[in-house]
């Protein structure tokens, strides 16, 4: 594993805990919008791997209708006719990740790393057959750091490449973190939310 930097975690905890405070009204504005909808739960638990292969819950409000996934790990896609109204607007102003400042404040994820992945994730390969995202090459490096609630791979890699792919965004940021690049990484992520575009992440906007 990768020490993490004490100006790394200084930095998450700051911004999460201001965070936390500063978009109280936000949470409550949101937990309505959910419970009106379809009157389902507004939290989300999900287990994900972390550094080192530590397993913890990711919170978040919950974007798609109740049972979405009826105990199976699927891939949320483009137009996933399981989001619900309010869940295309949380997804594409990332507001459904708004839970997960916690989850950095407490040390399970940075702001900044590879996203979080579940464990029981798997993919299908050029043959057709199915491949535990363990054997993807780079999944193991990805496990040296924090996993981030944004990265390069959240922020330019489109949503439907394969895991492969973003896996090789995820090696170029553990080749060059540092506290500006993150800072940078940052106020990208910011600007996309602003724009509501995190829907067509991995384009130009």
């Amino acid at each position: 594993m990768i020490e993490i930097p004490l100006s790394k975690r200084t930095l998450d905890v700051v911004l999460s805990g201001a965070g936390l405070v500063l978009s109280a009204p936000i949470w409550a504005l949101v937990s309505a919008a959910i419970k009106l909808e379809d009157s389902g739960p507004v939290f989300y638990r999900q287990e994900r791997v972390g550094q080192g292969g530590r397993r913890f819950d990711a919170l978040k409000f919950r974007s798609m209708i109740p049972d979405a996934e009826s105990g199976r790990a699927i891939q949320a896609a483009t137009n996933d006719p399981r989001v619900t109204r309010i869940g295309r607007i949380m997804r594409a102003t990332a507001l459904d990740e708004l839970p997960q400042l916690w989850n950095i404040f407490v040390g399970d994820m940075s702001f900044v790393g590879p996203r979080a992945l579940r464990p029981q994730e798997v993919e299908v390969n050029g043959s057709g057959e199915l491949l535990s995202i363990d054997q993807i090459p780079g999944a193991r490096e990805r496990h040296q750091v924090r996993p981030g609630l944004t990265g390069i791979a959240q922020i330019f890699a489109p949503r439907d490449i394969t895991r492969r792919n973003k896996f090789r965004y995820d090696r170029i940021y553990i080749r060059r973190q540092g506290f500006w690049f993150d800072v940078r990484l940052i106020l990208v992520s910011f600007w996309i939310t602003a724009r509501g575009r995190w829907e067509h992440s991995g384009t130009k906007f």
